[in-house]
């Protein structure tokens, strides 16, 4: 079978479009219209499972993790075995420095200690973070993730059915897997989100992929003109409908108790709009608000040391575009409005150092907005 970037991959389908069968996110099937998720602390992997347990009654929907300071997916391992409802999902590991079969083994074993509660959310990061953090090649992300993603499925679709593995792309070819490295089968491969900011990687988003992980650094204003006709297009091309497809993220939120507490969050935030905004990568976000010249003055403060002044140079007005702010009382009414039901999961952690805190009948009224996805 022919792929992306004329890669071969003989498996479960003769569209390479379509995911393979996983574990579905699927808000229909759930009691609520959206989901909330909290970040799970990974600096002390002791704190795991009370933390987890915490997250899971109070009612949020889903615990995730992300590749920064620490590892993504050993906290996971530990909340799979001290939790019974939650999602368990990366937000996001990076995928390139990782061979897809190293991620595919690691989702695979996540999912079985999860019951099928896992979910893979990889991205591909900057260029500079993978050739100078990371150590390993650049070349165009978006087709490249493409195969990533194919790959993977490939790598699934062996181990569920025992068929050889075959798959020849640009980046990636498998060919070997005998029974002495097949993992035991399980019920449902884990679903596959990427995280996606620009045109052609949401588009493969839409086409390969059961859902994407936007960015914080993102607007209503940009969500509805820029990321919604990208990952139709994608959706389009793989024959599916918004109603198969998840959409996590979008934005922030800046709540609290108090109107103190929501103050500090909006100081957070505004440090990060421009930490982001620093990076020529997020640009047409501040391009569809003619905030060309905030990003060039952001980025030059980057390259001289100047990270401690982004912040000043973030106005009220702007943090107001990327966020939904309000107290815990408001805070429910403020994401309705700013969200306008296009995502269906939002963060309510506005860092993984400062835990997510929303009292329970803040989570459910949350939990009942109305999403497209619905």
């Amino acid at each position: 079978m022919r792929g992306t970037g004329g890669s071969t991959y003989h498996g479960a389908s003769e569209n390479s479009s379509q995911p393979a069968s996983a574990a579905t996110l699927d808000p229909s099937k759930s009691e609520n219209p959206m989901h909330v998720s909290a970040t799970l602390p990974q600096h002390n992997l002791r704190a795991v499972p009370d933390e987890v347990r915490r997250i899971e009654a109070d009612g949020y929907d889903c615990v995730v993790t992300m590749e920064n300071r620490h590892e993504p997916f050993i906290p996971l391992g530990i909340a799979a075995v001290h939790s019974e409802r939650v999602w368990l999902a990366t937000s996001v590991a990076i995928s390139f420095p990782r061979s897809p079969m190293v991620t595919a083994s690691t989702a695979w074993d996540l999912q079985g200690a999860s019951d099928g509660r896992f979910v893979l959310g990889i991205g591909s990061q900057v260029k500079g973070h993978n050739e100078r953090r990371f150590s390993v090649p650049w070349s165009a992300p978006a087709p490249r993730m493409a195969e990533y993603v194919q790959a993977i499925r490939a790598i699934w679709h062996t181990w569920s059915t025992g068929e050889k593995l075959s798959y020849e792309g640009e980046h990636y070819r498998f060919s070997l897997m005998t029974p002495n490295f097949t993992p035991e089968p399980i019920d449902a491969a884990p679903p596959i989100m990427i995280a996606a900011v620009g045109p052609a990687m949401l588009r493969v988003a839409g086409q390969h992929c059961d859902g994407v992980r936007l960015h914080g650094f993102c607007t209503p204003d940009y969500l509805r003109r820029e990321v919604m006709p990208e990952l139709q297009t994608g959706l389009d091309r793989a024959g599916r409908s918004r109603s198969d497809f998840w959409i996590t993220g979008g934005g922030f939120i800046c709540t609290g108790p108090d109107d103190e507490t929501v103050e500090r969050m909006v100081e957070w935030v505004r440090y990060r709009i421009g930490f982001y905004g620093s990076t020529r990568a997020y640009w047409p976000v501040l391009e569809q608000h003619d905030l060309g010249d905030l990003g060039e003055k952001l980025n030059h403060l980057s390259r001289n040391d100047g990270w401690g002044e982004m912040a000043g140079c973030v106005d009220d007005d702007v943090v107001q575009l990327f966020a939904a702010v309000g107290r815990h009382d408001q805070i429910a009414g403020a994401i309705a409005e700013h969200f306008d039901g296009l995502v269906d999961e939002v963060n309510a952690s506005v860092s993984m150092d400062i835990g997510a805190d929303l009292p329970p009948d803040v989570i459910q009224d949350i939990q009942a907005i109305p999403t497209d996805g619905s």
